[in-house]
C-alpha cells in the first residue's frame, strides 16, 4: 500500500466536513476543495458562500449531493410560503449566521432546512438556544439565502433584530409582582421575546443616562422614546403587534392589574444592573386610542448622594444654602417646573442631615429616591393619607427635619408653616417661575404675610440646562448687541471670555453631555420681611433682592454661559428674561 503523504492527509483533514463530503462524492477534487477553503478562509467567508460563488459547484447541485451524503430530505423553498413559518422558535441573528430556516416543529425536536448538515456548530448552536433536538432538511443554498433574509423581515423576527443575539437576559435581575393570573395572561407576560425587550430597552436607557421611557402605541407604528438631557429622542420602533403584551409584562412587575386597561395606574418596580446596585423605576400608564401609553421614570438613589458640589451650586448660592440648612428651624423652599431636579435638591440636603442624632420624616407622592436612614411615607389620597395628615402625624413622631413633596393647599401650607415656626427645619417645593413670585403665590393661597415672613428663612428656584460636550464644544462668535440682549451687562463682555455653541461628536448627544443647574438662591433678609409684611409685591421683593446680589435665574444661567459649561442659545431657552 502506499503511504499517504502527510502533508496531504492534514490539509485533508482541515476540510470542513462540507468539502470532505464533496470530494468523497467526486463532486469536487481534493486541490480545487483546499484551494476554496483557503479562499474563504482569507476572505473570512463561510466555505459554502465561497464554494457556490466561485461556480465550482452549482446550488442544486451541491444539495442533490448533500441529501444522498447524508440521508436527509432534499426541499425546494419555492414551494414554502414565508408568510407561514412559525415565529420566535429560533433567534434571526443565529439563522442569518448559519443560513438555517426553521420549518415546523414536532414534539421537542425542530425540522430546520440548512444547505450544509454537516455544520455541527450551528446544529450545537440550535440545540443551546432552543433545548430542542435538531432535524435537517436539506435546501439550495441560493433559495435559503433569500429565504433567510425574507424571515427575517417579518413581524416576530423583526422584533428579535432589535434585541439582538448578543444580549444577555437575567430574568431573576427583575423583580416580579406576586398575582395570580389567568393561563392566558401569564402566556403574554412570559413571552420570551417581548421580556428581553423591556430588560434591553430599560438597560440601554440606564446606559444613556436617560430620566425617562416612553413607550407609545399608534395605530400603524409603536415607538420607545428615552429623555436624554431633558430632550426626548426616538431609539426603537418595535411592531406595533407587541403593545398589549409588553404593557402586561411592565404592569405584572409594577404590581399593577393587568386586567384594568381602562384606567390610569402608577407602580414601580426594580432591576439590578450589577452585584451592588439596584436602580427603582416609577411606573405610569395611560389609556390612549390605540392601547396603552407607558412612561416609566428612572429613579437612581446615587444622584442624590453625589454631594452639592455635584449640582452645580456657584461658591456664594452653595454658602447661602448651606448656611440655612444649618439652622435649627425654618422653611426652605425649592421651585421649579417638573423635570427641573427639585427631588435631586431637596434630598442632597437632607443627605447633609441624615446623621445618627437627627430624625428625618418625609412624606412624597410617590417617594422618588430611597434614603437609609430616613424615614419616608408615600401619599395615599385615596385612603386618607394626604400630605396634610402625613405632617400632622410627623408632629407626633419627635421629628427633627420634615421635607413634604409638594405644597397643594392651605391645609398642608398651613401645618408646614407651624411646624418650621415650632423648632423643625421642613423643606418643600412649589411650582413657581423664580424665587420671589413663590413668596406670593404663597400669599395668594390664603398664607398670612405674618407666617410666611416668620417661618421661611430661603427659597431656591432651579433649572436644568443641557452641559456643552468638552470634547467638540466650538468657539462661537455671537455679536456685542446680542449679548446685551440676552442679559449681559456691558463690563460682562469685555472679550474676556468666549461663548461656545455645540456641535456634536460620538461621546455626545448633538453637542450636549449631561446637565448643569442654574439657580437662584434668594435667602430672606429682614428687608425681605419688612416687604412681605407689608404686603409687598413680587417686583419688590425681586428688587430687594437684586439689591442683595442675588442673581437672577437668567443672569446666573449666563455666568454658567461664561463658564464655557453651557451655550447661550439653551440659556434663553429654559429661563425667562427677568
Amino acid at each position: 500500500m502506499a503511504a499517504v503523504d502527510p502533508a496531504t492527509e492534514a490539509s485533508a483533514l482541515a476540510l470542513p466536513g462540507l468539502g470532505r463530503a464533496l470530494v468523497t462524492a467526486g463532486k469536487l477534487g481534493q486541490k480545487s476543495a483546499e484551494e476554496i477553503f483557503r479562499k474563504a478562509t482569507t476572505n473570512r467567508t463561510s466555505f459554502i458562500a465561497e464554494l457556490t460563488g466561485s461556480g465550482a459547484v452549482s446550488a442544486a447541485d451541491l444539495a442533490h449531493t448533500m441529501s444522498s451524503a447524508f440521508g436527509a430530505p432534499l426541499l425546494d423553498l419555492e414551494a414554502i410560503d414565508v408568510q407561514r413559518l412559525p415565529r420566535g422558535l429560533l433567534d434571526v441573528k443565529i439563522c442569518q449566521s448559519y443560513r438555517v430556516v426553521v420549518l415546523s416543529k414536532r414534539n421537542n425536536r425542530l425540522i430546520v432546512a440548512t444547505a450544509d448538515p454537516s455544520d455541527q456548530q450551528a446544529a450545537e448552536k440550535i440545540k443551546f438556544a432552543t433545548q430542542m433536538g435538531v432535524d435537517w432538511v436539506i435546501a439550495e443554498y441560493d433559495k435559503l439565502t433569500k429565504m433567510v433574509e425574507a424571515h427575517a423581515t417579518t413581524t416576530s423576527e423583526a422584533m428579535d433584530s432589535i434585541i439582538g443575539e448578543d444580549f444577555e437576559f437575567d430574568e431573576s435581575s427583575m423583580e416580579a409582582a406576586n398575582v395570580e393570573e389567568d393561563q392566558g395572561a401569564v402566556s403574554d407576560v412570559e413571552d420570551a421575546p417581548v421580556v428581553k425587550f423591556l430588560h434591553k430597552m430599560l438597560l440601554d436607557a440606564i446606559g444613556a443616562r436617560a430620566s425617562d421611557l416612553h413607550f407609545e402605541p399608534y395605530e400603524h407604528t409603536y415607538r420607545v422614546r428615552f429623555r436624554i438631557d431633558g430632550e426626548l429622542r426616538e431609539i426603537a420602533s418595535p411592531p406595533v403587534a407587541i403593545k398589549d403584551k409588553l404593557a402586561s409584562r411592565i404592569k405584572v412587575i409594577s404590581r399593577m392589574d393587568i386586567s384594568e386597561k381602562r384606567v390610569p395606574q402608577d407602580g414601580r418596580m426594580k432591576l439590578k444592573v450589577g452585584p451592588d446596585k439596584v436602580i427603582d423605576f416609577r411606573v405610569s400608564t395611560l389609556p390612549t386610542l390605540f392601547g396603552e401609553k407607558i412612561v416609566i421614570r428612572i429613579l437612581d438613589p446615587s444622584s442624590a448622594r453625589l454631594g452639592i458640589d455635584a449640582l452645580g451650586y456657584e461658591p456664594e448660592e452653595k454658602a447661602r444654602l448651606m448656611a440655612a440648612i444649618g439652622r435649627p428651624y425654618g422653611m426652605i423652599l425649592v421651585t421649579g417646573p417638573t423635570g427641573s431636579g427639585k427631588t435631586v435638591s431637596l434630598y442632597t440636603c437632607l443627605n447633609l442631615l441624615n446623621k445618627p442624632g437627627v430624625n428625618i420624616s418625609t412624606a412624597e407622592d410617590p417617594s422618588e429616591i430611597g434614603m437609609p436612614g430616613v424615614n419616608q411615607v408615600n401619599v395615599n389620597e385615596k385612603a386618607g393619607l394626604t400630605f396634610a395628615a402625613a405632617l400632622k402625624s410627623f408632629l407626633r413622631q419627635d421629628p427633627d427635619v420634615i421635607m413634604v413633596g409638594e405644597i397643594r393647599d392651605l391645609e398642608t401650607a398651613d401645618i408646614a408653616i407651624k411646624a418650621a415656626q415650632t423648632g423643625h427645619m421642613v423643606m418643600s417645593t412649589l411650582h413657581t417661575n423664580d424665587a420671589p413670585t413663590t413668596l406670593t403665590r404663597m400669599r395668594n393661597m390664603g398664607i398670612a404675610p405674618f407666617n410666611i415672613a416668620s417661618s421661611v428663612i430661603l427659597i431656591t428656584a432651579q433649572r436644568l440646562a443641557r452641559r456643552l460636550c468638552p470634547q467638540c464644544k466650538a468657539p462661537m462668535d455671537i455679536p456685542y448687541e446680542t449679548l446685551l440682549d440676552a442679559g449681559f451687562k456691558e463690563e460682562d463682555v469685555d472679550g474676556s471670555w468666549t461663548p461656545y455653541h455645540p456641535v456634536g461628536c460620538g461621546a455626545c448627544n448633538n453637542g450636549y453631555k449631561g446637565r448643569v443647574g442654574i439657580y437662584q438662591v434668594m435667602p430672606i433678609s429682614e428687608d425681605m420681611q419688612r416687604i412681605i409684611l407689608a404686603d409687598g409685591s413680587a417686583l419688590e421683593i425681586a428688587a430687594q433682592a437684586r439689591k442683595e446680589g442675588v442673581r437672577s435665574l437668567r443672569e446666573s444661567g449666563l455666568h454658567k454661559v461664561r463658564l464655557g459649561l453651557t451655550s447661550l442659545e439653551e440659556v434663553l431657552a429654559c429661563t425667562n428674561e427677568s
